[in-house]
């Protein structure tokens, strides 16, 4: 306050307004100054005085547009002057007093609307008799002085139902994210198709409910859930007090940024006697140097290692590093699972299935202009089919036909239909999933296991004379991406070591094959390698010059001593002094004599 004197009485200055007045009446005008309340009705803000008549008192004029102050809190989360409202609404008088929390609706504790906070009269005027903020009480509670926050709550704008703003909510998410990331599961009971590691009783269950967690290696296909349960160790790490997770990526993280991340490890088990846990996603991306740093880490217990990886660990992973993890091997996922992951996220979408669900048209609590999106069954089998396995692509799959046929159907209500029309119905149908997809996901790496497992198979295949299955294998490889001259060039090793000498002609459509590959390439060549599967599946086999050669290698290897050396009479002798050291001394080809004087062995 800045006291002044005037007339020889003292004059102060109130600190809400601005105004000034005689210093016996400041506390009158400090009630109805603080007291104050805007209210809106008809696009009209209407000034109600608490304490007071609207005809002023000591002081005159407007109180000014400083902002009304809100009351702390009490302990238990309520605001002073809640226990007034229910008084004053019972003697019919405005209840000025703070509001609680609001209510999922937008209203508030005791309140029922504008009516509750003022009467209006037959003649327009708005009347209102709310008491002076005074001392507070003994209780903490303040009498009557919470009318500013009550229209700060007020006026702030109200959500719509409940049912409405959660598929608000849902519809911006999948602008935002991708369904597979919306989805991502929370817990151990939410992820599904697992259930020979992480079934009820399993070992590794066991330890992760017990948040026992040790060094481990998660291998498996893309989209078999090896992220997701980092995700869930680490959502459970952080209702644990004693645990602290990291997710890092291998792509990205250097030796710099390892080392960073175990110094804190270090403090955190020093300090706070907690446990660090880091999880590398691509573990395989890492390099020797990187796995060595880490090496030592783990084997003392600094940090607990999760890497997850979809190549061979055996192949990417230091055999050191390797022997302080335990490998867990994820399976793809089946399609039985593939369609439970797809009817959960539909009915977090509030999707209905056509036959099985309600209507299309029928969606309750939904308003009458919205989009009322349906799914055929059919469509929900094809992606589980389509995705091999990869619950990601079949969430990311069933994403892009629910934003396809919603933006097509938005598009079209915007051009010809006016507003406030009733809802229009969107289907999905199996069309529309093959459209997305257009082909089968085949998981397949041209540098990683798949790569091996795949070739191995059509080895095999062709070995047992099966030309269907070998074919099949043949497209698995070609299809995924596959080099060709690859494939030819373990057809002509086939033709040799398989098939041999039972047929000689399988090395010449060996041959034939690759340099056909060779020269038209793909996607022409492929009917030449299946032609070259085909008889190669169909000829007889034999495999006598292959093993009469690893029998010969065997005996090289098994040889104890030095080797002995070339017979003379085997030698080459290109000059005199060789001949005359006996070179090639009493060697005859067999070409050169008479047959029944011949020492070579005849054919009979």
């Amino acid at each position: 306050m800045a006291p002044d004197q005037r007339q020889g009485k003292k004059v102060v200055q109130c600190p809400v307004c601005s105004q000034e007045m005689q210093s016996t009446s400041i506390n009158a005008h400090l009630d109805r100054c603080l007291g104050l309340k805007l209210d809106t009705e008809g696009g009209e803000e209407v000034a109600v005085e608490c304490g007071g008549s609207d005809d002023g008192g000591d002081d005159e004029g407007e109180p000014g547009s400083k902002r009304p102050r809100l009351w702390p809190e009490r302990a238990d989360g309520t605001l002073p002057g809640g226990s007034r409202r229910e008084a004053a609404a019972a003697s019919g008088r405005t209840s000025c007093s703070s509001p609680g929390p609001a209510r999922a609706d937008g209203t508030l504790p005791g309140g029922r609307g504008r009516e509750s906070r003022a009467t209006v009269k037959d003649n327009g005027s708005r009347s209102s008799s709310c008491s002076s903020p005074g001392p507070a009480r003994a209780d903490g509670t303040w009498p009557g002085a919470a009318s500013p926050t009550a229209t700060f709550f007020q006026r702030s704008p109200a959500p719509g139902p409940q049912e409405e703003r959660g598929k608000a909510v849902s519809l911006q998410q999948l602008e935002a994210k991708p369904l597979a990331e919306i989805m991502r599961p929370s817990a151990l009971a939410e992820l599904i198709g697992q259930n020979k590691v992480l079934g009820e009783d399993t070992l590794l269950r066991t330890l992760l409910e017990s948040h026992e967690i040790p060094s481990i290696i998660l291998w498996g296909p893309p989209g078999c859930g090896k992220t997701s349960l980092a995700h869930v160790l680490a959502s459970n790490s952080k209702k644990q007090s004693s645990t602290r997770f990291v997710s890092l990526s291998a792509t990205s993280a250097s030796v710099d940024v390892i080392r960073e991340v175990v110094k804190q490890a270090q403090n955190e088990r020093k300090l706070f006697k907690r446990r660090t846990i880091v999880f590398f996603d691509e573990i395989h991306h890492f390099n020797k140097t990187q796995q060595n740093t880490l090496l030592p880490h783990v084997e003392c217990g600094t940090i607990t290692l999760i890497g997850a990886t979809t190549e061979n660990p055996s192949f990417q992973i230091n055999s050191a590093l390797l022997s302080r993890c335990r490998v867990i091997v994820l399976e793809k996922l089946s399609v039985e699972a593939m369609e439970t992951i797809l009817l959960r996220a539909l009915n977090s979408l509030g999707i209905n299935i056509l036959g099985q669900d309600k209507e299309a048209g029928s969606m309750d609590g939904s308003k009458e202009t919205e989009l009322h999106i349906s799914i055929e069954p059919e469509a929900i089998r094809s992606i589980a089919y389509l995705c091999d396995g990869d619950a990601r692509t079949a969430l990311n799959g069933l994403h892009l036909a629910i934003q396809a046929k919603v933006a097509e159907t938005k598009k079209a209500q915007s051009n010809n239909v006016p507003k406030n029309t009733p809802a229009k119905k969107v289907v999905i149908k199996e069309i529309h999933i093959k459209e997305g997809l257009q082909r089968s996901h085949i998981l397949y790496d041209r540098a990683g296991e798949e790569h091996y497992n795949c070739i191995s198979a059509l080895h095999k295949t062709m070995r047992a004379s099966d030309e269907k299955s070998a074919l099949y294998w043949l497209a698995r490889m070609l299809e995924g991406g596959e080099d060709p001259l690859y494939v030819a060039r373990r057809l002509v090793r086939f033709a040799s070591e398989d098939v041999g000498i039972a047929d000689p002609l399988a090395l010449t459509q060996a041959v034939s094959a690759y340099q056909g590959c060779h020269f038209i390439g793909m996607p022409e060549c492929k009917v030449i390698l299946a032609q070259c599967v085909v008889y190669l599946s169909r000829a007889p086999k034999s495999v006598e010059v292959y093993m009469a050669y690893e029998a010969v290698k065997e005996s090289l290897r098994n040889h104890k001593g030095p080797l002995p050396p070339v017979p003379l009479h085997l030698r080459n002798a290109p000059t005199k002094l060789m001949k005359d050291l006996g070179y090639g001394k009493g060697y005859e080809p067999c070409s050169s004599i008479k047959p029944e004087d011949s020492p070579c062995p005849t054919k009979e």
